[in-house]
């Protein structure tokens, strides 16, 4: 029987934590989850999870993700007995089995009235660098277009940007709130931010957090898996948040304008990770180079939605 201990980013304990921990369960073999404050609904299968750590960390072997503990502890690919390296695949035969976090998490009580797309945004220090080097992200400009473009087919948006206080964090995130970090720029109404965006459409576009606020009896983790549960699909940025959304087999726009996402085959491979922990429809949007080229962005939401 064996007690996993961890706190490593939210990305690496969603992609190669999580399964092999519900794996162990699955063979009779996990004792104890030790993991981050509200990281519980995500090892509903699990009777004993202590949520120890108000803190993560960057680092995988800081945040325990050592072959003893966990033997699939780096998410962007693997070498195969050839030799070969494979982008974005994991070796699956040391134990890997997702939750079914959809099957789990439906639900009647934490839905809209009809379909709803969830745009999951972020927008964080990366690596310690000033937040204008920051590249992962969707502007307001962009958000609009894609808000306009949802609600004109009769969907519903639900607006994820966290503001990095509800939930642990790594040391970017903490960052971000130390320097009082948020998404606010010069548009044709006016300067606003991101949240301020939302309210221009009539209760068409929802900032998930005024959502999470009528759900006072959830944590934030069980409020955004039983949302997710219920979602048409998602608009996303490549990340720890983006890899949340493939949980729930729902056709997924992923933005990569930045990170290892980019490098060849990595969410277009069926053996992927991203593919594999959801079997969601993954639509990749690569945008390499030194500025955001957002139209791609919008272009791929046209047509998928």
């Amino acid at each position: 029987m064996k007690t996993i201990k961890i706190n490593p980013e939210f990305a690496h304990e969603l992609a190669c934590v999580v399964p092999h921990v519900h794996w162990l369960h699955k063979q009779g073999q996990l004792k104890e989850v030790i993991t981050s404050k509200d990281m519980k609904p995500f090892y509903y299968f699990c009777d004993n999870v202590k949520e120890q750590f108000t803190k993560r960390t960057l680092s995988t072997l800081d945040g325990g993700m050592t072959e003893d503990q966990i033997p699939m502890n780096w998410i962007h690919g693997m070498t195969d007995a050839e030799g070969n390296f494979h982008n974005g695949v994991l070796d699956y035969s040391l134990g890997w089995t997702p939750p079914p976090y959809k099957e789990y998490y439906s639900n009647n009580d934490v839905n809209l009235d009809r379909p709803f797309v969830v745009v999951s945004n972020i927008f964080n220090i990366e690596s310690g660098n000033h937040i204008n080097q920051s590249r992962r992200y969707i502007n307001i400009k962009t958000l609009n277009e894609i808000f306009n473009h949802l609600t004109s087919k009769r969907y519903t948006v639900v607006y994820k940007r966290p503001d990095n206080t509800e939930f642990v964090t790594d040391q970017n995130e903490s960052q971000t709130i130390q320097n009082k970090i948020s998404l606010v720029e010069d548009t044709n109404l006016g300067t606003i931010s991101d949240y301020k965006l939302c309210e221009y459409y009539n209760g068409q576009v929802i900032n998930m957090n005024d959502l999470k606020n009528e759900y006072p009896q959830y944590s934030y983790n069980e409020f955004q898996l039983k949302l997710f549960s219920n979602a048409n699909g998602f608009v996303t940025v490549n990340g720890g948040g983006s890899i949340l959304c493939s949980y729930f087999g729902a056709p997924t726009i992923v933005y990569v304008p930045a990170g290892k996402e980019l490098r060849p085959n990595y969410l277009d491979n069926p053996n992927s990770y991203f593919r594999k922990l959801g079997g969601c429809k993954v639509h990749p949007v690569l945008d390499p180079g030194e500025n955001n080229d957002y139209s791609k962005l919008i272009d791929k939401v046209k047509e998928v939605f």
